[in-house]
């Protein structure tokens, strides 16, 4: 298939995940995108900035090389995010979509500054172990480069806590909201509808016991792993 049939291809499938997000209740006004790479064409397709999805069309996304830097001509710009995407590309090398939203209750534990744990089985089928929230951005990180320092705060807190981006798909930054990923798209986005209803699940828990703990690893081992381990078996 021709390079430019793949990356037509790569265009409808971030169209469609961007449309999911508000048809799943993730996404207000414009408050949200997803990208997809393709790191053998040297290509990241993401929404435009700023457009509606009420009016949005799959001609305009926007497609950048690997540093985000513009590849057609008369092209929208892209989400203003892009510079975040781009470091979990270049650092989480196997990562193929990444999706940031401002989905309420995700956004309630990142502006809390606290991580997300593992209350129940729920939260283990996707994440093996507590969502982190990252570190605050600094006054200078903001200042100098904020969308790529957002990036850097993620890998920081991922590489410093030894947490593997395909154990834990998804982060909350503080003060700010949730990035997820995955192989595909779809996947990408399921993993952020699955972590805003499991941070609803956790504040809703704490309300009814505050000395709620962690499920145990034995609990979290058997969930995660039935899905995504060597042996899995739940699904056809």
């Amino acid at each position: 298939m021709s390079r430019e049939l793949l990356i037509e291809e790569m265009k409808e499938r971030v169209f469609k995940a961007n449309l999911a997000l508000p048809k799943l209740g993730l996404v207000k006004l414009t408050w949200g995108n997803v990208s997809e790479i393709n790191r053998e064409l040297g290509v990241i397709v993401i929404k435009p900035s700023g457009v509606s999805y009420d009016t949005m069309e799959m001609s305009q996304m926007v497609v950048t090389d690997l540093k985000g830097d513009l590849l057609e001509e008369k092209s929208m710009k892209p989400s203003s995010d892009l510079a975040t995407h781009v470091v979990l590309y270049r650092e989480f090398s196997d990562i193929n979509a990444v999706v940031h939203t401002h989905s309420t209750n995700a956004v309630m534990w990142a502006q809390a500054g606290c991580d997300l744990k593992a209350y129940g089985t729920t939260h283990a089928d996707t994440f093996y172990g507590s969502v982190p929230c990252t570190r605050e951005l600094t006054k200078e990180e903001v200042e100098s480069a904020y969308e790529e320092n957002t990036g850097n705060v993620i890998v920081e807190t991922f590489h410093k806590r030894g947490i593997k981006p395909s154990e834990i798909p998804g982060v909350l930054v503080s003060g700010h909201g949730p990035f997820t990923w995955g192989a595909t798209p779809d996947k990408a986005v399921e993993n952020s509808l699955i972590l805003d209803e499991v941070s609803l699940m956790a504040k809703e828990t704490e309300k009814i016991n505050q000395r709620v703990v962690d499920i145990p690893n034995f609990l979290l081992d058997k969930h995660y792993l039935r899905k995504h381990g060597k042996s899995a078996y739940y699904g056809q």
